[in-house]
């Protein structure tokens, strides 16, 4: 049963979360029946209680009113019910979770010798708190320091206002502050009001509850205010209970140590877990009790179960610190020391009965906006990371046994300290794991780390997380700290196996056709220009000297042997005699001369560098699964829902052999990686800037193609979240000096590189192309052209001198020497032929000189 007499809707929703909290956790099947009282009226509370009672409760909680609880106390202890309440109280009776008066003062003297104050002056709201000022007293001795004793609230009416007069007046001006939290924040309004909460004045607020209280206005007051609190507001657990209490955390209204869950109701959410592990191990049964019958309904196990909670060493599930009794006092806690600042309220140190005050305040903020907007000075903000997740973030290999921040490093660890030394702000690293997360729009739900930023688990997530627009509805990114795109992972090229016709390669194809039509035509010019030449018409026996008939020997055989033996650089008996028959060979043996000469050097590059082939190189090869190469991608992912997205048919493709064949895909990139190196078969598709830091360390790795797409890398923050701008200009500064450029190359390129970098990739060996030889070419086709031209213009000369000679027709002999010339089976010249016009038109015959003289 939960007893209200304030903030009564509040303590109900967490009275009724902590009991759904321990029957989740301890298979209980706890229920709450709540009721409100007035505040200080136990006539009411009485009334109430007995009600409850009635109903077969096993134990009560609260109310906040102590003349109240002292009054329902008694009752409950009459009928052996468990009493448990929240404020401060130096009686040891009942249950309470509330660190006791005696500590608090124990704290107190630890922070005032740390501060090293001579005297101060010790304000206290009513007799109660007296306990602390004799527990001070007893610590310090005689030799402490000298203390003014003053009541704030001497007339009992709310106004403090003359004894903050006197306080003003006095030589004092460091100032010791116990009340409850009802009287404290309107002390600081008054305190203000009177002058006395400036530069000149330093306090210390005895009171638990001085993170919630409304604070904006005494920041800048440049006055020391420190305070001590009994739990943070980063924790897990506290952050659920402000969003049960319908506080939007992503609002950052009540970060950075500032938050409304007091004490009470943290000690109340810590007492009903303690009641349920007690019930868990010693089970209780309720039973109805009546007030006006008590010692019939005394319960007979209920000593048995107050003893038992007390024996209870409880430390999962609590919002307050472990829970121990020493008696009825309650033990395990330690106290935050805090701080006003102008950000907020910042932990400066830790305090337990053990070791004392430690201080921890953070070194002096070199945040470049001191002068203009320190609002992230001394902030603090949870940053995830992906690890192991190299180059972005990893573990520090050490000897050493490393904790928080200092066994992280990597990309995304060197950039969040670069933004937190222009900015002022501290943080604490978290691992978040490799599951990025994805967002559903149907039913506003996340996953991984998109579900931590958008509850506002975490501030920041720094790691190789893409921007895109399905989570840019769930959470907000700053803008891009890297460029990348999709690319494909796969072995280098391997040593191709040798071909059959590997001779061939130092000519491209096109050279090869062109080389074999310039033997053909060339083959060709000098069968015609030997029928064409006169010069090229021999006496086939020499030892006659007037021979019936001439013999030629450039025919068709002949013609291509010639050119054969000149292409291979070898002789041959046959010899050209004509001018046109010898500018021809001349340019041929030109033309062979640099051809073989470009074969043998490149033949040499080809047989002396190795020429590695891959199976695939491009997506288009991929696509194809082009000699049966596979692929996947990371399983979830920007990567994998670039393909689920894309209407590229290609891509299309691929994302359907992807979802067909799930065992391609992997849980991280790593492990991708991974198999790319075991497999010759299997490439990965993955960002293009981790691929260049694995290229870097794995040398038989290789990147293929181009990439695929556009994408950015930036920094993952709550929707709307207030300080976006900061963070924003800040790495547009980084990015202007050049600061993100040397993390890269530093990571990428210099830790744990240079492995592959010693030995340079060999020049790959080229074909000649036409591009290469066409000068060659052109050179033996002109050549060959105007031999070709003078031979003919000397075959008409020739015909017209012979016409002229015999005294025929000129018509008539072109005639006889065309039909002679055309006749390519025929390759003898007969000389006294009587069907010849020139034997007709003369009745005597030419000697055999004098015909070859004429001819010559």
């Amino acid at each position: 049963g939960l007893l209200t007499d304030q903030n009564t809707e509040q303590m109900n929703i967490i009275f009724d979360h902590a009991i759904n909290v321990a029957n989740e956790e301890l298979g209980l099947s706890l229920s709450s029946l709540k009721e409100e009282v007035n505040y200080g009226d136990g006539y009411h509370s009485y009334n109430t209680l007995c009600r409850m009672l009635e109903t077969g409760i096993a134990g009560v909680f609260g109310p906040s009113s102590r003349h109240t609880a002292v009054h329902l106390m008694s009752i409950c202890d009459a009928m052996d019910i468990p009493h448990i309440y929240s404020y401060m109280s130096e009686y040891a009776e009942g249950f309470n979770l509330h660190p006791h008066p005696a500590d608090i003062a124990k704290a107190l003297y630890n922070i005032i010798k740390q501060f090293e104050w001579s005297r101060f002056t010790f304000l206290y709201e009513s007799a109660e708190y007296l306990t602390i000022l004799n527990e001070l007293n007893s610590i310090f001795g005689m030799n402490g320091p000298i203390v003014t004793v003053l009541r704030y609230d001497m007339q009992l009416n709310g106004n403090y206002k003359p004894i903050l007069r006197r306080v003003r007046k006095s030589l004092d001006n460091r100032i010791v502050v116990v009340g409850s939290s009802e009287t404290m924040p309107e002390f600081l309004n008054q305190a203000q009001q009177v002058g006395i909460i400036n530069e000149d004045y330093s306090y210390i607020i005895g009171n638990l509850d001085f993170h919630s209280f409304e604070l904006e206005e005494y920041k800048y007051s440049e006055a020391n205010i420190t305070s001590l609190r009994l739990f943070s507001p980063e924790k897990m657990a506290v952050k659920e209970l402000m969003q049960k209490i319908g506080y939007n955390i992503e609002q950052d209204e009540f970060r950075n140590g500032s938050c409304p869950i007091t004490v009470e109701m943290a000690l109340t959410y810590d007492a009903v877990q303690l009641f349920a592990e007690t019930l868990k191990n010693l089970p209780f049964h309720p039973v109805s009790q009546n007030c006006s019958q008590r010692t019939e309904s005394v319960r007979d196990d209920g000593s048995s179960f107050k003893n038992y909670m007390r024996t209870l060493r409880l430390k999962d599930r609590l919002l307050t610190g472990p829970i121990h009794f020493e008696g009825n006092v309650r033990k395990g806690y330690h106290l935050d020391v805090i701080e006003l600042q102008p950000s907020g309220i910042v932990k400066v140190g830790n305090w337990n009965e053990y070791r004392g005050y430690r201080p921890e305040r953070l070194a002096p903020t070199n945040s470049q906006f001191d002068n203009i907007d320190n609002s992230l000075a001394n902030k603090t903000f949870i940053v995830l990371l992906s690890v192991p997740n190299k180059p972005y973030a990893s573990l520090v290999e050490s000897y050493k046994q490393l904790e928080g921040n200092s066994q992280y490093e990597g990309y995304g660890v060197d950039l969040i300290k670069e933004l937190a030394d222009k900015l002022g702000f501290n943080f604490t690293f978290k691992n978040g794991g490799n599951d990025y997360g994805t967002y559903n729009k149907t039913s506003n739900e996340s996953t991984g780390m998109l579900r931590e930023i958008m509850y506002g688990y975490a501030d920041l997530a720094i790691t190789d997380l893409t921007i895109t627009s399905e989570r840019e509805e769930a959470i907000d990114f700053s803008i891009p700290f890297m460029n990348l795109g999709i690319a494909i992972l796969y072995l280098k090229p391997q040593k191709a196996k040798p071909e059959l016709f590997t001779f061939m390669d130092p000519f491209s194809e096109e050279v090869w056709w062109f080389l074999g039509l310039s033997f053909l035509g060339v083959s060709l010019s000098f069968f015609i220009l030997g029928r064409l030449s006169p010069s090229e018409w021999d006496n086939p026996y020499p030892c006659i000297e007037e021979p019936e008939e001439l013999e030629n020997q450039f025919t068709i055989g002949n013609s291509v042997w010639f050119t054969t033996g000149a292409l291979l650089q070898q002789g041959s008996e046959i010899g050209p005699k004509a001018l046109s028959t010898r500018t021809v060979a001349s340019f041929w043996w030109f033309f062979t001369l640099i051809v073989v000469s470009s074969y043998t050097a490149n033949l040499a590059a080809f047989l002396t560098i190795e020429k590695p082939q891959s199976l695939i190189n491009s997506v288009d090869d991929l696509a194809d699964n082009k000699d049966g190469v596979v692929y996947g991608a990371k399983s979830a992912g920007s990567t994998r829902n670039f393909f689920l997205t894309s209407e590229d048919e290609r891509y299309i493709k691929m994302n359907k052999f992807m979802t067909e064949n799930p065992e391609y895909l992997t849980a991280t990139n790593q492990e991708g990686v991974d198999r790319v190196k075991t497999s010759t078969h299997y490439a990965f598709l993955m960002e293009s800037t981790s691929i260049e830091y694995n290229t870097k360390r794995e040398c038989n790795l290789k990147k293929i193609g181009d990439a695929l797409d556009e994408k950015t890398y930036g920094i993952a923050m709550r929707k709307n979240w207030p300080h976006r701008d900061k963070f924003n200009n800040a790495l547009l500064e980084l990015q202007e000096q050049g600061v993100l450029e040397k993390m890269k190359n530093k990571w990428w390129n210099e830790v744990g590189s240079g492995i592959c970098a010693t030995k340079e990739d060999a020049p790959d060996a080229m074909p000649l192309a036409m591009d290469n030889l066409a000068g060659v070419f052109f050179v033996l086709l002109v050549g060959s052209c105007c031999a070709l031209l003078y031979g003919a213009i000397s075959w008409v000369l020739f015909i017209i001198k012979k016409a002229r000679h015999y005294k025929v027709s000129l018509r008539e002999a072109f005639k006889e020497e065309f039909q002679f010339l055309i006749d390519f089976n025929n390759y003898i010249r007969v000389l006294k032929s009587s069907a010849s016009i020139y034997s007709r038109s003369r009745q005597s015959s030419m000697s055999a000189g004098s015909h070859k003289q004429e001819l010559d």
